[in-house]
């Protein structure tokens, strides 16, 4: 492992992430929900705040871009198509780019489709994807810039990385997600485990996220819109994926 993760909850359901590249002690935020909830967790661990990385231009995402900044002097790396509305953006970059976090490899996706810029960041050495708003546990972004086809294709370059891979999400949207993905692949026996599991950990008032690939391709309906099972269950069996996606994701958005 080359980075040490922090994750911690902030606002009303954002989990935000310090990461800390364990050669060089560069540490990174990976986006900035509530500045002063950062900052108490840098004291907390002693760390000093060396880079932002942002997903995404929403508030809750970049609100504390520029309180950070003037106060560690960090650097704000973001995406490239959405750089005028990254504030205090120094480095602007996109799809196939590279990120070095003191020795720590991240490699930048573009996901667009919550946003029309929307990246996300992936250490390879770590088997770590901080994805934003892209996909949750269960779920994915609403679709407020992007189209159907878009977040398809971003959510299935999520779906080709290793297994294993854990998904930093950046909210705590699980157990609302569970109740919808039974609602159109009720039949799913992994679904129904997991939203079991999911009840539980909410009730000790423990995370769910970190999630990973591998049970995100079981259980999340927004990556199973190929899926035959899925399919027949919304009444669309043999329908191009996109059309399912959307579908799902219309039933989604008025569930």
């Amino acid at each position: 492992m080359t980075i040490e993760i922090r994750q911690f909850a902030c606002l009303a359901d954002n989990y935000g992430y310090l990461i800390r590249d364990r050669e060089t002690g560069d540490v990174a935020a990976i986006d900035t929900p509530d500045a002063r909830a950062i900052n108490t967790q840098l004291d907390a661990a002693g760390w000093r705040l060396t880079h932002i990385l942002n997903t995404h231009h929403h508030w809750d995402h970049v609100g504390g871009n520029l309180a950070l900044k003037d106060k560690w002097g960090c650097q704000i790396i973001g995406p490239k198509a959405e750089a005028e509305q990254i504030p205090g953006l120094d480095v602007a970059v996109g799809d196939g780019d590279v990120v070095m976090l003191g020795a720590s490899k991240a490699m930048v996706y573009d996901t667009p489709g919550h946003t029309s810029g929307h990246i996300i960041f992936y250490f390879p050495e770590d088997g770590a994807a901080f994805v934003g708003d892209t996909i949750f546990a269960m779920g994915c972004g609403r679709l407020f810039e992007g189209t159907p086809a878009q977040m398809w294709a971003s959510l299935s370059k999520i779906a080709a990385l290793p297994a294993q891979t854990k998904l930093y999400c950046a909210h705590e949207y699980t157990q609302a997600n569970a109740a919808f993905a039974l609602s159109v692949d009720p039949a799913n026996a992994q679904l129904q485990s997991r939203a079991h599991e999911v009840d539980r950990l909410r009730a000790e008032g423990t995370p769910t996220i970190p999630t990973d690939v591998a049970i995100e391709l079981r259980t999340n309906p927004f990556l199973r819109a190929g899926e035959p099972e899925l399919q027949a269950a919304l009444g669309m069996s043999g329908v191009n994926a996109v059309d399912v996606f959307a579908e799902t994701r219309r039933r989604k958005d008025n569930f």
